[in-house]
């Protein structure tokens, strides 16, 4: 079987590793071994091995319920510079399986940081591995596809660590939906603390604060929501209550919405016969704005597919082409499925977006209804802001959607 350790090319950047022992280990379903240094939690996990190209934001990364049951290499190759900082997490706490870095910063550097990566890790429970070869990881994940795989930082042999990744379940067919999802419905930030735009302290730096006129109620089901969205949700004009993946069409019903929203999250979405039923449900009555997963189970919802992608998308810089404002944007995205084209427009849906990677739907319309979703994350949180704009043009579809049902007919 293959092994991979630290590049030549890196040796002298790595000169305290040498008096070091490898002593964790990532093993792949194909066979392959990778040795390292461990940080983080003493522990031994199984997920799937993903990686995600983002060059910031590892927090926010960690911490996206959408990342639940995966082993995350980064392909930047320091990380953890600027530290840990509690306004940054986008749940709570690391939703990560493991977690897979070139080099381990030893340093942390920022005016926000209230901790180091590794302790926070060991805090959560989580393993990581640094001192491996990411650059030959990612090229085996993209070349064979996201791989089922075993993380250790407990001094286990490299054939356990092989046999535990081979006799991981996998993500295809699995429901991890109910493992990140709140457990009962709450109001989100009524006082507006957890809303209030960034801001830097004895500095004119701070990000205009909107001041929307109309506030809409919306219903957000949380299939593994980043706190980002809600933030944003809010922000653009809405009151927001939070249902449980689980709740049912009456119980959104029963709030009173004009909106509905429908989360990110992780997991296989064919898995979520309950949230296609519940939403199918709500679709000719509501306008309904889905993100990530949220657009999968609207693409179920509907009765199309999706299928499983080969290495998926993750990071913060996928372009996406609008096919009806012929608008580039520079998105954030994390997802490992995507929802079939000619399934979509045999049942209504009108595809708006794809990604320019490899023309993937990267967004969709239904056909006379206002309801629309995209596969990418405009929220950002980590990324760039180009598809921002998409939560106060939900504000508006709202608004017009109001005033046409009080219109005389």
């Amino acid at each position: 079987m293959p092994c991979f350790s630290s590049s030549l090319a890196c040796i002298s950047d790595h000169m305290s590793w040498q008096a070091k022992t490898r002593n964790a280990v990532l093993a792949l379903e194909d066979g392959s071994i990778f040795r390292g240094f461990a940080f983080g939690a003493k522990a031994t996990v199984s997920g799937e091995a993903v990686f995600n190209t983002g060059m910031t934001g590892y927090q926010e990364t960690l911490t996206d319920p959408s990342y639940f049951g995966q082993i995350v290499t980064m392909t930047t190759p320091q990380i953890g510079n600027y530290g840990i900082n509690a306004e940054d997490e986008e749940s709570d706490g690391p939703k990560v399986a493991g977690f897979v870095v070139r080099e381990l910063s030893p340093v942390v550097s920022n005016w926000r940081a209230s901790g180091n990566l590794s302790d926070y890790l060991e805090n959560h429970g989580i393993p990581g591995i640094e001192g491996i070869d990411t650059r030959a990881l990612t090229k085996r994940l993209r070349v064979h596809g996201a791989l089922k795989a075993c993380l250790s930082t407990e001094d286990i042999s490299d054939e356990e660590a092989l046999a535990q990744a081979k006799n991981w379940e996998g993500i295809v067919g699995r429901d991890f939906v109910k493992e990140v999802t709140c457990e009962k419905s709450f109001e989100w930030d009524t006082g507006g603390d957890l809303s209030r735009p960034f801001s830097v302290p004895g500095t004119s730096l701070s990000i205009t604060e909107k001041t929307p006129g109309e506030v809409h109620h919306l219903v957000a089901f949380d299939f593994g929501a980043k706190r980002a969205i809600y933030r944003n949700l809010r922000n653009s004009g809405f009151q927001v209550t939070v249902l449980p993946a689980d709740a049912s069409a009456e119980e959104a019903r029963s709030h009173n919405p004009d909106a509905i929203f429908l989360s990110n999250g992780p997991g296989d979405p064919s898995a979520l016969d309950y949230a296609h039923s519940t939403i199918r449900e709500l679709i000719d009555d509501y306008p309904i704005f889905g993100i990530c997963l949220g657009h999968q189970v609207l693409t179920h919802a509907i009765g199309a597919s999706t299928y499983k992608l080969k290495f998926g998308h993750r990071g913060g810089n996928q372009p996406v082409r609008n096919v009806e404002s012929e608008k580039v944007s520079i998105t954030s995205q994390n997802h490992g499925f995507a929802s079939d084209k000619e399934a979509l427009e045999a049942n209504g849906a009108v595809v708006t977006e794809y990604n320019l990677n490899d023309n993937t739907v990267s967004g969709m319309r239904i056909d006379g209804k206002p309801v629309f979703s995209v596969q990418y994350h405009p929220e950002a949180a980590p990324g760039p802001n180009d598809a921002q704009f998409l939560f106060t043009s939900f504000h508006k579809l709202v608004s017009e959607h109001k005033r046409s049902k009080l219109a005389p007919a």
